[in-house]
């Protein structure tokens, strides 16, 4: 199968590195250039949970235009990448193609419909997937947990279990899931009470809930999430939603989320997506999100500081 992998930052480079693996024409596409040039001159070099090795084969480039057309289109860009990955590849988009967006936090659906039709988009959700970029064409993970899949309107999805296979085929454990909207939503809670609250702190997993007192913050952020995802009807798999967190938290206590790496690197963070979407969701159901609003207020700040330094 010919697989475009649209955005190849530590996720995607795994992506991208997994299916040439298992014998698939595998275009890397990313506006890195030093990384694509790394990647056409030597090969990948990926390490980690699978292993230690330099995978060569790839095709890498900055220009969605040299692979042309592809089977499947996976965007694995942070979320402000989602809106021009779509515009983007639109034009290369065949009635066969299938697209699958797979992102932290809220709202890649609605960022890819507004450049294409949806009928051959489909969800993913990677839960338990660190990973690094150690440097151009260098990539590191930390762990191969599940990709979830589903369609954005639900239900039991032939194409669904289609693709679950063929990222099993890949080495990567998948599965099809009827609603995935559930999943999308329960990793958000999670995102929603580690990835301010660990930014505003500089705290690992770890050390944010031995704090008391700050951890208390991430749970407020948490409970608005949770609020808010009780009165859009979410279908989650849990009641008790402190417990949910930090159990999750619980298993990965010397992780940093990315948004926390993003501001000691000071790059642009995937705020909107994750706990700025509180704000957004709670003034438009008319629920109070006192702690999300600080939190965000606080790290917008920062960003724009790393804007007006960058510049």
């Amino acid at each position: 199968m010919k697989i475009a992998i649209y955005g190849t930052g530590a996720m995607g480079s795994v992506y991208a590195g997994l299916f040439k693996e298992a014998g698939h024409e595998v275009w890397a596409v990313d506006p890195w250039d030093a990384h694509v040039a790394a990647i056409s001159a030597d090969g990948l070099q990926l390490d980690g949970a699978s292993g230690d090795r330099r995978i060569l084969g790839i095709h890498a480039t900055t220009e969605v235009a040299e692979f042309g057309r592809a089977e499947l289109i996976v965007i694995a860009t942070k979320a402000a990448g989602v809106a021009p990955a779509a515009r983007a590849i639109a034009p290369h988009m065949t009635s066969e193609t299938l697209v699958l967006t797979i992102q932290n936090g809220l709202g890649a659906a609605d960022r890819i419909a507004a450049h294409m039709p949806m009928d051959n988009v489909l969800l993913g959700v990677a839960d338990g997937f660190g990973a690094s970029l150690k440097g151009p064409g260098h990539a590191h993970h930390n762990a191969m947990n599940l990709v979830r899949i589903g369609e954005i309107a639900g239900g039991p999805s032939a194409r669904a279990e289609a693709l679950a296979t063929l990222w099993r085929a890949a080495g990567f454990k998948a599965q099809a899931f009827d609603d995935i909207q559930q999943l999308i939503w329960e990793k958000f809670l999670c995102n929603v009470t580690f990835s301010a609250p660990c930014t505003v702190f500089d705290m690992t997993v770890g050390e944010l809930q031995a704090h008391p007192e700050r951890w208390a913050i991430a749970l407020g952020a948490m409970r608005e999430a949770y609020a808010i995802a009780r009165a859009k009807n979410i279908n989650l798999t849990f009641d008790d939603p402190v417990a949910y967190v930090t159990a999750f938290g619980a298993r990965m206590p010397a992780a940093r989320p990315s948004m926390l790496l993003d501001h000691r690197a000071r790059r642009l963070s995937e705020l909107d997506a994750i706990n700025g979407q509180v704000p957004e969701l709670g003034r438009a159901l008319g629920i109070a999100t006192p702690f999300n609003d600080t939190l965000v207020a606080i790290l917008r700040q920062r960003e724009a500081a790393f804007e007006r330094t960058s510049a």
